[in-house]
């Protein structure tokens, strides 16, 4: 059986925590990074036996990621998000596959809104690379958005059977919450990119048409609508943002 560690970066994560955790009980390790969680969070990382559990402030998503898996005890890294369950299937796969050193291994990511399972938007279809031997490769440094990228060679990819739940937003405030996280986090971490009021405007307009005419977003009803409007703001907000940035560097 595989020898696996498990990477979750956790800040106030207690909402799906335990059934993250619960379904991650056969791997050999789960790696807690916490960037200042207070409330339960800890506590529930604390009640299972494979957990290991570390501290380290917010420097970005990708450097956090990276970090999880230096301080694993293992090669082998299962990089999951706290909103995310992993199905039996695939815990199953990833223990019992014969893994070659040079490849990582993606799976599939099936989005849940409201409780219902998100396929239009540009959620369906979506896959990750999180299966990953941290000789071979590791995540860039990227704040937002980050990725694996390889250490020594070429990227070799090969897709699992099994998939994970993912359950991103509690609500509408969820969602409010993490945009404006993340355009914030765009913004600082893409200043060498220009941006403009025009940009944004026409960045916001073209994602909400690609979100709920092209990618059917209308064929979910009110979710597609939310999720439309979410990708429409979050873009608008995050060019928003980049250009007061870049006007703030310029009067300095």
């Amino acid at each position: 059986m595989n020898k696996i560690s498990a990477v979750i970066l956790t800040k106030n994560s207690q909402r799906l925590l335990k059934e993250v955790l619960e379904s991650l009980v056969k791997l050999d390790e789960v790696v807690i990074l916490d960037n200042g969680s207070n409330d339960e969070t800890i506590n529930i990382a604390k009640s299972f036996q494979n957990t290991s559990i570390h501290y380290n402030d917010f420097i970005g998503f990708g450097e956090l990621k990276a970090l999880g898996s230096r301080l694993a005890k293992n090669d082998w890294i299962l990089t999951i998000d706290s909103d995310e369950i992993a199905s039996s299937t695939l815990i199953d796969e990833i223990l019992n596959l014969n893994l070659k050193n040079d490849t990582c291994y993606s799976y599939d990511v099936k989005n849940y809104f409201n409780d219902k399972h998100i396929y239009s938007c540009g959620w369906g279809d979506d896959r990750c690379i999180g299966l990953y031997n941290k000789e071979y490769y590791e995540f860039n440094d990227a704040k937002v958005h980050e990725r694996i990228i390889p250490l020594k060679n070429t990227q070799k990819t090969i897709a699992l059977k099994g998939h994970i739940s993912h359950y991103p937003y509690e609500n509408i405030e969820s969602f409010l919450d993490k945009m404006q996280k993340y355009s914030t986090l765009y913004a600082n971490g893409n200043k060498h990119k220009k941006s403009s009021i025009t940009k944004a405007l026409t960045h916001s307009i073209w994602a909400f048409i690609k979100s709920y005419l092209l990618k059917k977003g209308f064929l979910q009803g009110y979710e597609g609508f939310i999720i439309s409007v979410y990708n429409s703001q979050c873009s608008f907000w995050k060019y928003i943002k980049l250009y007061e940035v870049k006007c703030e560097n310029t009067n300095n």
